[in-house]
């Protein structure tokens, strides 16, 4: 149960939505009591078990260690958590270093970790006071972030600054004893790579319906055919994304889709549109669907299962699934994103709108927007360096002992890579559309395109003539980010 202001976590209901809030716009956290007393059963399993049963990470040694027996106390869970705080590469952003302490919030409330609920109550006490850990992102590789985690740990027992409200200061939550007792049983998560990709999902679900906002705009601009976009076509061929896809521009035209259209058939970034826009919808729906499972598991290895009071070894640290859907969903985005510059290029060719060739107003031989489509271009390909699989690499480490990796942390990297040039595509052809409605006197009748389009007349220039045109994308950015944030806030049918 979550507010903007305020999230509850009970290690069962915790919403992508909702680590946004907590990650980005500050949003409290509560822990529910039932999440407190189901740490707490797994912590009596887990002590229980000692002496007992071989734990891993916490009688033994990790990695290719895991066959040397340690003390359960006396310094090793410090050391373990000092020797692998060795991340590399650019700081965790503030959002990506909040959610990943929400999200492992709510996995230790999940039960299972045999973690001191101390934990739970430290964690909060950080996200509440606005205390944020800094970490590499490079060193996880989709078998738990423990680089990241590891320095998170440090933090809260004071060993490692924080960045505040006051700038960096230590500030000991958790004492030491706890932390060097159940050190593995913090790390055992793929909280970071979860964040990361969270706040990557929300950005770009809401750039997809930024998409049809801007096409609608084109489609009006190119008296395009509504045709494609009819009910029937769509229950002929009932994929739901597809048929989602449809609706939503339905809506989006309202009345509009009665104009005449100029052409039999339109070129295939305004024809095709529900058929390429559907897979890469329906492939985020697939990695929310992944990340509500991961939120909310006890993905722990040992698991402190309170039910059969067994410590029980396994692999639910994989990442696989996260790495496969957001491998999925970034080839399909890029697939669906290039049909943006397709409707660009029409919306230059005099034959597709009956005005000058590049929209251009002047002298004879005048660019007008002929350069938006190479900067187009040039995010495409930007997009599609990042539209490669990571889950076709592997990694053999610690002796043998580790033989298989996801690479989910970079997947979800790329996704939220994604998010600057699949901005820049739209707000390209945004100019042009906007340009070319001015141009044919053409205005959209209904109030939601007609919002928009109002809002594009506000913040883009309307001099024709030749000047740059870097003022104008940068414009339009901002109008397309403002679309895909209203839509994340408020979530429409896709």
């Amino acid at each position: 149960m979550h507010t903007e202001n305020s999230v509850t976590l009970d290690g069962s209901r915790l919403t992508c939505t909702a680590v946004a809030a907590v990650a980005r716009r500050g949003a409290a956290v509560t822990i529910a009591p039932e999440g407190l007393a189901r740490a707490a059963v797994s912590h009596r399993v887990a002590l229980a078990a000692i002496g007992r049963d071989a734990l891993y990470g916490r009688t033994t040694g990790v990695g290719a260690n895991g066959r040397v027996a340690v003390k359960p106390t006396g310094g090793h869970g410090l050391r373990l958590l000092r020797s692998h705080a060795g991340g590399a590469g650019e700081l965790a952003s503030a959002a990506v270093a909040r959610g990943t302490l929400a999200i492992r919030l709510n996995q230790l409330a999940a039960g299972g970790s045999g973690a001191d609920p101390a934990w739970l109550e430290a964690v909060a006490g950080a996200l509440n006071a606005g205390l944020i850990p800094e970490f590499p992102v490079l060193g996880g590789i989709g078998t738990g972030d423990l680089t990241a985690l590891a320095a998170t740990a440090l933090a809260l027992t004071g060993e490692r600054p924080w960045r505040g409200p006051h700038g960096m200061a230590p500030q000991a939550l958790l004492p030491r004893a706890v932390a060097d007792a159940d050190a593995l049983a913090f790390l055992s998560s793929n909280a970071m790579t979860l964040a990361q990709a969270t706040l990557a999902h929300e950005d770009l679900a809401g750039l997809l319906d930024a998409e049809l906002q801007v096409a609608a705009l084109s489609h009006l601009a190119l008296s395009g055919s509504a045709q494609p976009y009819a009910e029937p076509v769509q229950a002929a061929r009932p994929h739901p994304g597809q048929g989602a896809t449809a609706r939503r521009l339905r809506e989006l035209l309202g009345p509009d889709t009665a104009r005449p259209s100029a052409r039999v058939q339109d070129p295939y970034g305004l024809r095709a549109l529900p058929q390429v826009h559907g897979p890469a919808a329906e492939a985020l729906g697939q990695v929310e669907r992944v990340l509500q499972v991961e939120l909310n598991a006890a993905a722990e290895n040992p698991l402190a299962d309170a039910r059969s009071g067994r410590v029980l070894h396994n692999g639910n640290f994989h990442g696989a699934y996260l790495a496969l859907a957001l491998d999925s969903a970034r080839l399909a985005l890029c697939a669906d994103a290039a049909l943006s510059p397709a409707r660009l290029a029409a919306l230059t060719d005099p034959e597709r709108t009956g005005l000058r060739a590049f929209l251009a107003e002047g002298p004879e031989g005048s660019s007008g927007i002929m350069i938006l489509e190479y900067t187009a271009s040039a995010a495409l390909a930007e997009l599609r360096g990042l539209a490669g699989p990571v889950s076709l690499g592997t990694a053999v480490l610690s002796h043998g002992a580790e033989e298989h990796a996801a690479f989910s942390p970079h997947a979800a990297r790329a996704a939220a890579a994604m998010v600057p040039p699949l901005r820049t595509v739209l707000a390209c052809e945004l100019v042009a559309a906007i340009r070319a409605l001015r141009q044919r006197a053409t205005e959209p009748t209904s109030m939601s395109l007609r919002a928009i389009y109002d809002q594009c007349l506000r913040s883009l220039p309307a001099d024709d003539q030749d000047r740059p045109l870097d003022t104008d994308i940068a414009a339009a950015e901002q109008v397309v980010a403002s679309l895909a944030d209203q839509a994340a806030i408020a979530p429409n049918s896709m």
